[in-house]
């Protein structure tokens, strides 16, 4: 199985750090093909917030270590330009998701990334 480039989302990235036994395998296959995690700052943004909340200095300690040999995507004005136009489709169908989901997904467009590939994601399939 080809395994594509892939931006994970807070959700799997999240799995992947508590050591999720339905996610490891798939994350270790992605590691295989990529060498590297790719994810949103947006994604790191959320990731710490609930760390801080919950005082979890263990855990953030290996957050930090994670980030550090993994790759995290800025964002760029192509993102914004992208998320906003994101934005306006979902509002004008009623169908409006948080800003944070918009900018991942405008993450993975502008870099050409999937987002919630199957062989990672398998519990929102």
């Amino acid at each position: 199985m080809t395994v594509l480039p892939a931006l994970l989302d807070t959700d799997i990235l999240s799995a992947i750090m508590r050591q999720d036994p339905v996610v490891i395998p798939k994350a270790q296959d992605y590691l295989l093909a990529h060498e590297q995690f790719t994810f949103s700052i947006i994604t790191r943004y959320e990731i710490l917030r609930g760390l801080k909340a919950k005082g979890a200095a263990k855990q953030l300690a290996a957050c930090d270590r994670f980030c550090d040999v993994n790759i995290i995507l800025p964002l760029t004005d192509e993102i914004i330009i992208k998320a906003s136009d994101i934005y306006a489709l979902l509002r004008q169908r009623g169908e409006l998701i948080g800003d944070a989901d918009i900018l991942i997904a405008s993450t993975a467009l502008a870099q050409e990334l999937c987002l919630h590939p199957s062989y990672l994601n398998s519990r929102r399939t």
